[in-house]
């Protein structure tokens, strides 16, 4: 149900935006041409953010008690200021979060009452409270001596946000930093991309075993049909629409 509040929000946000700034809009839909640091940081700056929920994710809740994530670090890639991470950290993980926004990071300790100590080592601004460290700069600067306590990974938000052309990209750096043996608690949506321009993106089944089967071993949870939830995306046109839960463990 998240995920369809997420949507609508979203599409709602493009119209809007569609309608004020075509150019940026252009750029967000060209297939990933618009998926420039400029384009997340203005979303935060305009408040657009209808990727955010203000609620724990249910599958989350869900399937946690059966991903065993024991001791070290759990890492949340493009962590915005996920209530997630709050949830993961009263079930007594240290989380590890990266964010490009540092509008996100501040709100993400303000609004849950975290005075934060921070540092700066050139490549991210860290900032830390409550067993909660994040860190503010690009994924991609990210090296294995970051992660080297990581022992478990949630990508509710990630993967789905990014076009085809930097999936891969994503998935290898991903795999490339982790120690082996991380596990990855992965949330995609599926649907007919040509029905709705993202992000989210529609990734399916087949592609996150083509982007991470040569790195992980990878079980499908669950795979759920959501659309009769939502009538509105069926008038809108949309033909299909699915939520795959996903546990991947790292060779």
């Amino acid at each position: 149900m998240g995920f369809l509040k997420c949507v609508a929000t979203i599409h709602s946000q493009q119209i809007k935006l569609a309608a004020a700034k075509p150019e940026a809009f252009l750029l967000a839909t060209q297939r990933g041409k618009g998926m420039k640091q400029e384009f997340w940081l203005e979303r935060w700056e305009r408040k657009e953010i209808g990727f955010h929920q203000d609620e724990i994710n249910p599958y989350l809740r869900e399937h946690w008690p059966e991903f065993q994530a024991a001791g070290g670090e759990l890492f949340v890639p493009l962590c915005g200021k996920s209530l997630d991470m709050v949830w993961l950290r009263e079930q007594g993980h240290n989380v590890l979060g990266v964010e490009l926004s540092p509008l996100a990071v501040q709100e993400f300790f303000a609004e849950n009452g975290y005075t934060p100590q921070h540092t700066d080592d050139g490549r991210f601004k860290r900032c830390e409270a409550n067993g909660i460290r994040l860190l503010c700069g690009d994924f991609f600067d990210l090296t294995p001596a970051d992660m080297t306590q990581v022992t478990a990974v949630y990508d509710r938000a990630s993967l789905i946000a990014l076009p085809p052309e930097m999936r891969e990209r994503y998935a290898r750096h991903l795999v490339n930093i982790l120690p082996s043996g991380t596990q990855i608690l992965l949330v995609t949506v599926d649907y007919p991309q040509e029905e709705m321009s993202g992000p989210p993106f529609a990734v399916t089944v087949e592609e996150v075993e083509a982007l991470y089967r040569p790195y992980a071993e990878i079980k499908l949870l669950a795979r759920l049909d959501v659309l009769a939830q939502n009538p509105r995306f069926q008038t809108r046109g949309m033909s299909r629409l699915h939520e795959n839960i996903f546990v991947l463990k790292l060779l």
